[in-house]
């Protein structure tokens, strides 16, 4: 079975869809999926379609959205296959497991490249982890689980891989911008800084960017576009680091030009959350 969470979801088995139409047995399949390989019991999974209140059926009703999802499976398998739908979809003590390999969910192989990019990253590596985040930010379809109602379990899910997301597109810019290739960023961090308009970290790759690329007047109105946006928006100032690399564009300082200018680029939280009361 082959499922796809990074985007709407999709689910596929020996080359037909398995997705339910359903709103609950998706979101039974998405939490599942999220989990490939590991026990959710039942409670999570009653907490996630009907949070702290569900009905007196509500086992009943839960064990009908599963059998659904069996049914579905097993219209599926081919003829003669010695796979079952219960095997896929196992029952255990108190629970129920989706027994599928984690390199056919994409969340899964998201993870691992994720995590290859990273340790290539803090060892310097920095065309193996541009790579390895490529990779992994091309698994991406759009919004995590759009089409799906979310409970508690399943927004707090997605809710990571967005922050994941944004955390591997930000090294990836910064490995790339001590390869060298800061005139190739430049398109791709003008749509990110719009995206995101209160991300310290990306307006400060984007800044660096500019003015590597002859651009220091650009890359100044880059920060009076955050500032004012900030106060307008926020109430507040950018940060001590925002504030530091204004000045040293000002300044023309050397340091800018390293492949690690001012230590300003290492990402503080993969949300960018950076910014500072004007009290401080």
């Amino acid at each position: 079975m082959h499922i796809s969470v990074l985007g709407p979801l999709d689910a596929t088995l020996c080359g037909r869809s398995v997705l339910p139409n359903a709103g609950k047995p998706r979101q039974i399949l998405a939490l599942l999926a999220l989990n490939a390989g590991s026990v959710l019991s039942v409670d999570t999974l009653m907490e996630e379609i009907w949070g702290q209140d569900p009905p007196r059926s509500a086992r009943t009703t839960l064990q009908t959205y599963i059998l659904q999802l069996r049914r579905t499976i097993d219209s599926a398998l081919p003829a003669g296959s010695r796979r079952r739908a219960k095997e896929i979809l196992a029952t255990r003590h108190g629970g129920y497991l989706l027994q599928v390999d984690p390199g056919n969910v994409d969340a899964a192989v998201y993870g691992r490249l994720t995590a290859e990019g990273n340790r290539a990253f803090e060892r310097g590596q920095d065309k193996e982890a541009t790579e390895a985040y490529r990779r992994a930010l091309e698994l991406w379809r759009g919004p995590s689980l759009v089409d799906v109602r979310l409970g508690p379990y399943l927004e707090s899910e997605t809710a990571r891989l967005e922050e994941s997301r944004l955390g591997v597109l930000e090294r990836k810019n910064e490995a790339g911008l001590r390869l060298g290739r800061h005139f190739d960023l430049l398109t791709e961090l003008a749509w990110l800084v719009t995206r995101h308009p209160f991300h310290e970290g990306l307006y400060a790759q984007y800044m660096v960017a500019l003015h590597r690329s002859g651009r220091s007047s650009q890359a100044l109105d880059v920060f009076t576009l955050l500032r004012e946006r900030l106060s307008d928006e926020l109430g507040i100032d950018p940060s001590h680091r925002l504030r530091h690399l204004h000045q040293a564009i000002l300044n023309g300082d050397p340091a800018l030009d390293r492949p690690r200018p001012l230590d300003l680029l290492t990402p503080v939280h993969p949300t960018g959350g950076t910014a500072v009361p004007r009290s401080a």
